[in-house]
């Protein structure tokens, strides 16, 4: 080969490589990627309203229509775990395709469906949706660095956050005007939506690293061996706990107090509401806050708010807004540890950031759906208001230890050598 050709070559391939990176380097608008996160979280409760008439559509038990919402979280959660995995292996972009094509066709299924059975096996479908919300960390944690992309997760986690609060008013709107199946219908269309949005600005998605095509139970064994990983996660795991627990025992031990369950919904609708403006904060000012600090921060604001209401209780108080007011500091608090401790969590190892992603959106969900049965059973022998904040509290702790943990491991990690 002559001096000339090689150079000619070495050109040519040279351009290629900047092409290629020129791609990579054209991440995908966070509103594309807000859009798969709320849509990964939209169809959970957003038939609720519709689930009587569902019943009646088909001449069902409501307890067996009822699965149409407790089996999506279930093969969610599961779908959450092995759904990262799989973009490590294959890319970002065919996972998400994937699942906005069954998620597609399994909308049509249930519109289409003329049996309970016939239902319940696309509305099972439907739950492919939900490994997009990690593929879209995964996106923006290879698009930013630590603190950039812990910042965009708060953004994230706003969407994340607002759809399952409106999913019940526009599925119950759609119901009142147009049947329950409508609800259906505009699932699908938005997740035709997004399908064109993702295969259009999805193509710079980073391709699987070499050496990442290991065994998944590997991958696994490699990210449960690393401390850093379990003090993010179970960081995650304790602050869904402390929700879980106030969503299952706020109704058993203040709804005698407001004697309404409209104002009930009110009220315990403060604390989806702080998790927004905590995630607000974390979009804003994540990118300049070590994540050790942020998590301690964010886990102290939620002690120190249950403490309150945990004495205020004990006195005697039994005002709404003494009872309520320091919930919200549950919200304000998760809202800002998770898009901190996903950052944290999918740090761990550079080829395994989708394998991380799940994983730690499983353990989150299996792990607070522990703490929220535990804090359940006490709440069953003792319904009364200082033993919810009690719990609540105690869940509240076991975070702050983790992020206390987590902060020390960061620190550590960061400390030069």
């Amino acid at each position: 080969m002559t001096r000339t050709e090689s150079r000619i070559e070495g050109s040519a391939t040279q351009a290629i490589e900047n092409t290629a990176i020129g791609k990579t380097a054209a991440p995908p608008r966070l509103t594309t990627l807000i859009l798969l996160s709320a849509l990964a979280v939209l169809p959970v409760n957003m038939i609720l309203p519709s689930l009587p008439k569902i019943s009646a559509t088909y001449h069902a038990d409501f307890a067996l229509v009822n699965l149409s919402v407790a089996g999506f979280s279930i093969v969610t959660a599961c779908l959450e775990a092995i759904g990262g995995a799989i973009s490590d292996r294959f890319g970002r972009r065919p996972v998400v395709l994937t699942a906005l094509a069954i998620f597609i066709i399994a909308s049509i299924g249930c519109v289409l469906a003329s049996d309970i059975g016939t239902f319940l096996v696309f509305r099972s479908m439907q739950a492919c949706i939900g490994p997009c919300y990690s593929v879209a960390l995964v996106i923006i944690k290879e698009t930013s660095n630590e603190r950039e992309s812990a910042s965009k997760f708060g953004y994230l986690a706003m969407g994340w956050a607002l759809a399952p609060m409106v999913g019940p008013l526009f599925g119950g709107s759609l119901d009142e005007f147009f049947g329950w199946r409508a609800s259906f219908v505009v699932l699908a269309i938005l997740g035709i939506a997004a399908f064109l949005l993702s295969l259009r600005e999805l193509k710079g998605s980073r391709a699987p690293l070499p050496g990442t095509r290991r065994n998944y139970l590997a991958s696994y064994g490699l990210l449960l061996s690393s401390a850093r990983f379990w003090a993010y996660t179970l960081c995650m795991a304790c602050s869904m706990g402390v929700l879980y627990i106030f969503l299952g025992g706020a109704p058993l031990t203040m709804g005698d107090v407001l004697g309404s369950s409209a104002w009930l919904g009110f009220y315990m609708g403060l604390v989806p509401a702080g998790f927004i403006l905590g995630s607000y904060l974390a979009g804003r000012y994540a990118a300049r806050i070590p994540l050790g600090t942020i998590l301690v921060i964010a886990r102290l604001l939620t002690c120190i708010g249950l403490s309150t209401g945990l004495a205020l209780s004990l006195s005697g108080l039994t005002q709404v807004l003494a009872l309520f007011g320091p919930c919200i500091f549950i919200g304000i608090g998760n809202g800002l540890t998770m898009p901190a401790a996903n950052s944290g969590a999918m740090s761990v190892r550079a080829d395994m950031v989708g394998t991380a992603a799940g994983l730690a959106a499983a353990m989150r969900i299996a792990g607070g759906a522990l703490i929220g049965s535990i804090g359940g059973l006490f709440l069953a022998r003792s319904a009364d208001i200082h033993t919810l904040f009690a719990m609540m509290l105690i869940s509240a702790l076991l975070a702050l230890l983790s992020a206390l943990w987590a902060a020390l491991v960061e620190r550590h990690a960061h400390k030069p050598r």
